[in-house]
């Protein structure tokens, strides 16, 4: 650990780099039209992977970045529902068959809010617009203190073999803090239910960062969840966004771990994983020896999208709902954000599409520079540079930021190939930002490094 460049470095906001171009910075200049272009276009034996918004919870989580609302009615849910459905069809009907999907994630918000039945009606519209394989991961993120048994059974009747669990941390200080109190006992049988109803893959998300969060807090939370043996962790920094989300306002500076009792609180939670038998993937993510993502990472297969890491291969993300965001070659699309004119748009017909990016050849080379370095730790710049007629070393040449990082000790270069040092990966977003051109618009939009 190097406190000395967290010090240096900590303060800086910078994307998570699940995309890039980053969505800061998409424009009103892609809309439904050009969405329903690029549908068209999408090659016959092209495979999809399929992201569902649920932007609804029972309450709110002050630390909370996502776009979700709060129901306290189930009417709300039941149009958006609809909705959901409306737009399946209408992007089924653009491609213009059944394209085959080899994941689906339901994310949030809460998608376990919906009742039972207006999740297997969602499935059953899945399974008419698009051609799911019998292999397909089909995961679902769960808030564990508003699952019913009901949901449980259904998940695990409608085929859902991946359940995310938040859990953010078991300090009751800290969840007082936050707006968000769950017990351990919650947690557990929310787990033991899943698992009994067949759901093997099992993923809990931890935060650090948060508001009165120690070191001491962070590693009772590990403890007591490394009992309930999820097969994978995700492990995120707060990001505090006032600004951008309101009821983070709620949450005081004051309050905040700084920066460095920020990386302490990280490689706690990392090496007490690490202690207890997972292997890092990348920077947040944990895995147990034998998962899908750990022998993805070994085989230098692993890719990073709007939900993190992941093993997912496909090219192709048709996101579903308000705000969700899609990724197609030619570009990123995103639906309206408000939840009522999302709605209204697909009852009339029409694709939600209000924004989006269509990419540039440097788009591409620099993304997939990105991801690689956000993956692995370091990348060969010659394969990929070749593959876009590009020069590595004018690419090398043209980033400041780079040369700042290969002078702190952060980097090592060999010829075209960079690595970022073992002692210095919690900094592997401010190596991925050196060759970020569209970072300097959108920094205030971002969580601090460290």
């Amino acid at each position: 650990m190097r406190p000395d460049l967290a010090a240096c470095y900590g303060q800086e906001r910078l994307p998570r780099y699940t995309s890039y171009p980053t969505a800061p910075h998409f424009s009103g200049t892609i809309g439904p039209e050009t969405y329903a272009e690029w549908l068209k276009a999408i090659p016959r034996h092209a495979s999809a992977s399929l992201y569902l918004h649920v932007p609804f919870c029972r309450s709110m989580c002050w630390y909370c970045g996502c776009h979700t609302t709060i129901a306290r009615r189930d009417e709300p849910i039941t149009v958006y529902a609809a909705a959901l459905r409306g737009e399946l069809n209408l992007v089924s009907r653009r491609i213009g068959r059944r394209m085959k999907v080899d994941h689906i994630h339901f994310g949030g918000g809460t998608p376990t809010i919906m009742a039972p039945e207006l999740f297997v009606d969602l499935m059953g519209a899945i399974g008419q617009s698009f051609f799911v394989l019998p292999s397909a991961e089909i995961a679902v993120e769960i808030d564990p203190r508003t699952l019913t048994g009901r949901m449980v059974d259904t998940l695990g009747l409608a085929g859902v073999n991946r359940a995310s669990l938040g859990v953010q941390s078991f300090d009751p200080v800290v969840q007082r803090a936050i707006n968000r109190v769950q017990s351990f006992e919650e947690t557990a049988e929310a787990t033991t239910s899943l698992r009994r109803a067949g759901i093997a893959g099992i993923n809990f998300d931890l935060i650090y960062g948060l508001p009165y969060q120690t070191v001491a807090s962070c590693l009772d939370t590990v403890r007591r969840c490394v009992e309930l043996r999820p097969d994978r962790f995700s492990v995120f920094g707060y990001a505090h966004v006032p600004t951008f989300k309101k009821y983070q306002r709620k949450i005081a500076e004051a309050w905040l771990p700084d920066s460095l009792q920020r990386l302490d609180q990280s490689y706690a939670i990392a090496n007490a994983l690490k202690e207890a038998g997972y292997l890092q993937i990348g920077l947040d993510h944990f895995a147990l020896p034998g998962d899908a993502m750990a022998a993805a990472q070994r085989d230098g297969r692993l890719r990073r999208n709007f939900q993190g890491y992941t093993t997912d291969t496909s090219n192709i993300l048709l996101g579903f709902g308000a705000s969700a965001i899609g990724h197609l070659p030619q570009g990123y699309v995103q639906n309206e954000v408000n939840i009522r004119a999302y709605s209204g748009t697909i009852a009339s017909g029409k694709l939600a599409t209000f924004k989006g990016y269509a990419l540039t050849a440097d788009d591409r080379l620099r993304a997939e520079i990105i991801e690689r370095i956000m993956c692995d730790f370091g990348v060969d710049l010659d394969p990929i540079c070749a593959r876009y007629g590009s020069a590595p070393q004018e690419m090398l040449k043209s980033s400041p930021r780079l040369k700042d990082l290969i002078s702190s000790g952060v980097v090592e270069l060999d010829g075209a190939t960079l690595a970022v040092k073992e002692d210095s990966r919690f900094l592997v977003r401010s190596v991925a930002a050196a060759f970020d051109a569209h970072l300097d618009g959108s920094k205030q939009l971002h969580s601090r490094a460290v």
